[in-house]
């Protein structure tokens, strides 16, 4: 059903009204911040399969403070 959903001559097509809708100069303003927005995405995504690096263990002293008594 969906095999040629995106072939040239609709890609074309989908440009030409664009072109038609915003006009020639608003067209560049629109394609650098869909294009911004897409990268935006990716960066969020890559960041969130990144996990945070591991914490170092707290290290437990065996003796308490000097200014505790021992129990």
């Amino acid at each position: 059903m969906g095999e040629g959903l995106f072939q040239p001559t609709h890609l074309l097509l989908i440009f030409v009204i664009a072109l038609f809708v915003f006009g020639p100069k608003k067209l560049p303003e629109l394609g650098k911040g869909l294009g911004e927005a897409i990268r935006g995405f990716k960066d969020s995504l890559h960041s969130r399969e990144t996990p945070p690096p591991p914490e170092p263990p707290e290290a437990k002293p065996d003796t308490p403070p000097p200014d505790q008594p021992r129990i």
